[in-house]
């Protein structure tokens, strides 16, 4: 039995700078077992995209912060948080109000978030409003830099703290606070279910998709391209 021919690898050309190769490529069965393992892949997209942006991932103690701008809900949710136990103090971070708003006398949702707490039977001085400057973009990222700034003015603990947000917020949130602290802080998040449409069908509504669109988008955009400042 001849053994089997040696294939010598192709020689150079056009003065050495050039070399052909073989390259390989789906026949139309690959590209039939591709397009079917896509498609058998499809109805999990939704119930998949939503668990992946919607993280659950709490730690224990240190610093709870909840975003300004979200609903009454996740206020609430925060609040049961902080009643736990086990956290150094409670924040609320927030960018000034439009002028002319009807709420426009609070300044900031930070303010307005306090206020709200308080009107609900909460002690003052329990919650902290963290203000930053309005920006037009990267405000998570910029809400977060304003809250690492308010503790280390403070002396208070940087190396955990916990982000109360809602729905697909948590996962986008989550890593620019990460990149805003930086490798000595452990963050954890703490994801509410959104009220304003089904968390697993949110396909079915106008609000639901365009949060699941927005939120994938913009953190493909934090994950891959954002280098923070």
């Amino acid at each position: 039995m001849e053994p089997p021919a040696i294939i010598p690898p192709p020689r150079p050309f056009f003065f050495g700078l050039l070399r052909r190769r073989m390259s390989l490529r789906l026949t139309l069965r690959g590209w039939l077992a591709l397009v079917l393992a896509v498609a058998g892949l499809v109805p999990f997209v939704p119930y998949g995209l939503n668990r992946f942006l919607s993280v659950q991932a709490p730690v224990r103690g240190g610093v709870l912060v909840v975003e300004g701008w979200v609903q009454d809900f996740v206020l609430v949710r925060a609040w049961r948080e902080f009643q736990a136990g086990g956290y150094v103090v409670w924040c609320v971070t927030g960018e000034p109000l439009d002028k002319g708003a009807p709420l426009a006398e609070y300044n900031d949702f930070a303010t307005l978030t306090v206020a709200t707490f308080e009107k609900w039977g909460g002690a003052p001085g329990v919650l902290h409003p963290v203000i930053w400057e309005p920006v037009r973009r990267d405000r998570t990222y910029t809400s977060a830099l304003a809250l690492k700034a308010w503790l280390e003015a403070r002396a208070l603990p940087t190396d955990r703290l916990n982000v109360v947000t809602r729905g697909m917020h948590a996962r986008r949130t989550r890593l620019l606070y990460e990149k805003a602290f930086g490798p000595g802080t452990r963050v954890g998040v703490i994801s509410v279910p959104d009220e304003d449409f089904d968390p697993i069908d949110w396909w079915k509504t106008s609000g639901g998709f365009r949060a699941a669109v927005d939120e994938s988008v913009a953190y493909i955009y934090a994950r891959c391209f954002f280098r923070g400042r």
